[in-house]
């Protein structure tokens, strides 16, 4: 059995969360770098200031011991808690300093005062040593110490704020930028950026300035393409139209024979291309308008499927009703239909279930560019007739009336067609029981000369 992996949560991969841990990593470790030094430096500056006073004080006390008079206080023969390391010094004839516990002072719960800086010399095979206060400094080291940890935290926090405030600027136009590009991929051209800082070209531009306007650019550049590329495609339809008409107008008039069958069938095929392609090209301009009326789903795919000849098979598993434009459903129903007769085999299935149609063939299935990209114009890798443009026009259609279309090869084998529309919800029930029609006051059932609804090309 393979181990899966440890995998971290997605937001760790961000670029603010990686900006603010490396700016709390750098903050941290400049802050200890500073602290240390001045620590190191104050500290070394204290006690060299306690030493020399320690080591003055000593010689007072050594000039006293010398000159046979009393000791001053703070100061002695081996006095007790003199340090043993200073004391083996001192014994050795040397003089030196350490900073120890203090002398034991009575009423002293511990035995023990505060730090104190020891001073010892030698002094006929003892040590003479003296001791001062070094308890005010230790305070001072320490607080400074806290100072130190303390300016620390707020240099960190203050710096990661605005560190964030900064990074989270420009975080915030790179998901811009990301999300015009999903909305270009998505089909809507007319996205842009608009980064402020390409408005004005005499203004110096960062890094994400030149992604986004160079994302502008491509879009435009790519819309213009596209658009050309309509046009000519509903130019060249449009003026076939014409000889085609004259054409088929010819072939009527030649003398039955299997020669004038061959000049109609193939007329009849170029008058059909030349109509999917006009039909393309209203569905790329955007200007498709809808129809709406309410219609029962399940009675409209049955006269689409006896409408086509075809051998197919309807089933219904639940009854709806839909508010869309029955035209353009009948041509993507009918163009799913076909799609399976031609590029599948038998059985053809087609499904009602709510809202929810789906055609089923048992062929060898969609193929994966299909499955990946959806359907594409001109390509086709069945081995029957067509010029790939029947699922083409029915996925135009369906964004034309609202309808989702997802492609898929069922396990056992196949292909499969899913189209979900919007069911219509009445919302008044006591109006539609009124109305035995059922429409809720908003047109008839099926009815092509019933009150309908026109709305814009909603995509």
């Amino acid at each position: 059995m393979r181990r899966r992996g440890f995998r971290s949560p997605s937001w760790t991969a961000s670029l603010t969360w990686k900006s603010a841990v490396f700016l709390t990593v750098m903050c941290c470790t400049l802050a200890a770098l500073l602290g240390f030094l001045v620590h190191t430096a104050v500290t070394r500056q204290t006690v060299e200031q306690a030493r020399e006073k320690t080591l003055s004080r000593l010689e007072v006390v050594t000039d006293a011991y010398e000159a046979g008079e009393p000791l001053p206080p703070g100061s002695g023969i081996d006095p007790p808690g003199l340090p043993a390391s200073l004391r083996a010094l001192a014994a050795d004839g040397e003089r030196g300093t350490v900073v120890a516990d203090g002398p034991h002072r009575p009423g002293d719960p511990d035995g023990r005062s505060g730090p104190a800086m020891w001073a010892a010399g030698p002094a006929d095979g003892r040590a003479l040593a003296t001791w001062t206060d070094y308890s005010h400094s230790a305070r001072t080291i320490g607080g400074l110490d806290r100072a130190i940890i303390g300016s620390s935290l707020l240099a960190i926090a203050a710096t990661l704020l605005v560190g964030l405030f900064a990074v989270g600027r420009v975080t915030r136009r790179l998901h811009q930028s990301a999300r015009v590009a999903r909305r270009i991929s998505a089909g809507d051209l007319d996205a842009r950026v608009h980064d402020p800082r390409t408005a004005r070209p005499v203004r110096a531009q960062d890094e994400v300035a030149i992604v986004a306007g160079a994302l502008d650019t491509m879009a435009s550049t790519l819309q213009r393409k596209l658009q050309t590329e309509q046009r000519f495609t509903a130019d060249v339809a449009h003026e076939l139209r014409t000889p085609l008409t004259g054409l088929s107008a010819a072939a009527e008039l030649l003398p039955p024979g299997r020669p004038a069958e061959l000049v109609r069938d193939r007329v009849q095929a170029m008058r059909a291309l030349t109509e999917d392609l006009l039909e393309i090209s209203r569905l790329d301009a955007r200007t498709e308008e809808v129809d709406l009326a309410v219609h029962e789903l399940a009675p409209l795919a049955e006269r689409v499927v006896r409408a086509s000849g075809a051998d197919t098979e309807v089933r219904v598993r639940g009854a709806a009703r839909v508010e869309t434009d029955r035209r353009r459903l009948e041509r993507v129903i009918g163009n799913l239909v076909a799609n399976a007769h031609r590029h599948g085999r038998p059985p053809v299935v087609l499904s009602v279930d709510g809202a929810v149609v789906s055609v089923r063939d048992h062929g060898p299935g969609f193929p994966a560019y299909l499955l990946d990209g959806g359907p594409q114009r001109f390509r086709t890798d069945g081995a029957g007739k067509g010029h790939g443009l029947g699922l083409t026009i029915a996925l135009g259609q369906a964004q034309v009336i609202g309808a989702r279309l997802d492609f898929g090869n069922p396990p056992d084998g196949g292909a499969l067609v899913r189209m979900t529309l919007p069911e219509y919800v009445r919302l008044d029930d006591g109006d539609a029981d009124a109305n035995p029609g059922g429409d809720g006051g908003r047109g008839s059932t099926d009815d092509p000369d019933g009150p309908t609804r026109r709305g814009p090309h909603a995509t």
